[in-house]
């Protein structure tokens, strides 16, 4: 391995180079606009992959915008690596609150910001340049090596998940090594084992059969505002528990070692308000914060559309309003289950004064990796020989659905190998990723492929 850190050491510079020249692309998947900048960032993933020495690199066509695959499958026995990620960003808005432009990147105190840089092609870019150092150095890998990277992770891995399904046996592999998640602090190597799930509904109600003036029908008329705040405070109790019927029955409970691995992690809830500039944390009773975020389901409200919202004053009663709401899911919850379990509680709190229409816009199901399988245990000392310390185990409480869509389609394990930070501001302005992680995580991708092979 000594040729191989040597040859990540001494590139160190050029990888920063090319990796600005990728951040420069404006592949924002979720725009019709930035369809060209969408082939522009297939094309770039794929000439790298050329680069790097990967065989059969060529670009799919889908329904959307384009998958990227190749392999190199010359090391016979050992086992095979599916490496996974996307070169899609989110769209830059408010792009005023960003201190430089979003799409012209910049180094500062170490930090290389655009968007994108830390989700995700800062992380996927990471194993395309491991992947060169062991080529370029022994001309073999330790490991058989397959990637497919795509171009809508930000808009739902729909095409990804076709493609999937119909290319089972061609995407076969032992392991899906993933760098689209977080460290648990800075410096620390960390290997995520589990991820919640989402159900994602919207919630409209509608009064009235047109906006009414509040002071002339105001008291007389149900106002769909009002009601549905009211709907919305009656989906959780004041001890944080979502109170509709049957959400609960199959959350699995924390195991007691599980627990004193998170108390390990020695968490301050002062620090992390002080981060976000609150004066309190606030969550489910009887669970720490770590618990709450990991283990933990949830409901959210994201938004209210409705009524007058513009800037001065408008007295209306409107005629409709639309909530969007969201339940991170822990395992054993389904999704599907979920989503009409909610439906019918919705719909049993409504008030005959409104009409209520409830849609089920989209889910993924959690899921929860095991430590003792070979390939987290080779990931873990990979981290650990980059980082010069102790590997730490987290769960995450964010959703990767298509992660769950690799492990039950390709019976392989996920790996969640992230180098990224949630405080990177990934999908916010000024996102960022710290380059001291970006070098860390090539050497630890490249360590991976020496660990599993054992």
């Amino acid at each position: 391995m000594k040729k191989v850190v040597d040859y990540i050491n001494a590139n160190n510079s050029r990888y920063i180079e090319e990796l600005k020249n990728f951040l420069l692309i404006k592949s924002i998947s979720t725009d019709e606009n930035h369809k060209k900048d969408m082939l522009k960032g297939a094309e770039f993933v794929s000439k790298k992959l050329n680069d790097a020495g990967m065989n059969k690199v060529h670009i799919i066509k889908t329904n959307g915008h384009p998958l990227i695959y190749a392999e190199w499958l010359n090391a016979p026995g050992k086992p095979t690596v599916l490496i996974y990620g996307h070169y899609d960003v989110q769209p830059v808005d408010p792009v005023d609150l960003w201190d430089t432009p979003p799409f012209e990147p910049t180094i500062r105190n170490g930090k290389i910001y655009a968007r994108g840089a830390t989700d995700d092609k800062g992380q996927i870019y990471m194993h395309v340049k491991s992947v060169e150092a062991h080529l370029n150095t022994n001309g073999k890998l330790p490991v058989n090596v397959k990637f497919i990277i795509e171009g809508e992770e930000e808009i739902g891995s729909n095409n990804l998940e076709e493609y999937v399904k119909i290319n089972t046996k061609f995407l076969k592999c032992d392991a899906v090594l993933i760098s689209d998640t977080a460290l648990y602090a800075p410096g620390v190597p960390t290997i995520t084992l589990g991820l919640r799930g989402i159900a994602y509904m919207e919630v409209e109600v509608t009064g009235p059969n047109r906006d009414l003036h509040s002071g002339t029908f105001g008291g007389a008329v149900a106002n769909p505002i009002n009601v549905l705040a009211e709907m919305i405070s009656k989906m959780m109790d004041k001890n944080g528990r979502i109170s509709i019927p049957g959400f609960y029955d199959d959350v699995i409970k924390v195991t007691k070692k599980e627990r004193e691995r998170f108390k390990a992690l020695k968490f301050s809830e002062k620090k992390y308000a002080k981060e976000i500039n609150v004066r309190e944390l606030k969550g489910e009773k009887g669970f720490s914060t770590l618990e709450r975020m990991w283990v933990r389901p949830t409901l959210d409200c994201n938004g209210i559309i409705g009524g007058f919202t513009e800037a001065g004053a408008k007295t209306v009663l409107p005629s409709k309003v639309t909530a969007k709401i969201s339940m991170r899911l822990v395992p054993n919850q389904d999704p599907k289950k979920i989503a009409k379990l909610f439906t019918n509680y919705v719909k049993q709190i409504a008030p005959k004064s409104v009409r209520v229409i409830v849609r089920d816009l989209h889910g993924g199901y959690p899921i929860v990796t095991p430590m003792n399988n070979k390939a987290t245990i080779a990931a873990s000392k990979a981290m650990a020989r980059a980082f010069g310390k102790k590997t730490v185990y987290m769960r995450e409480g964010g959703s990767i659905p298509i992660v769950t869509i690799f492990t039950k389609q390709l019976n392989a394990i996920p790996v969640l190998m992230g180098l990224g930070l949630n405080t990177e501001n990934l999908h916010s302005p000024n996102e960022h990723f710290d380059l001291n992680h970006f070098h860390l995580g090539i050497l630890s991708s490249a360590y991976f492929f020496e660990e599993f092979a054992k």
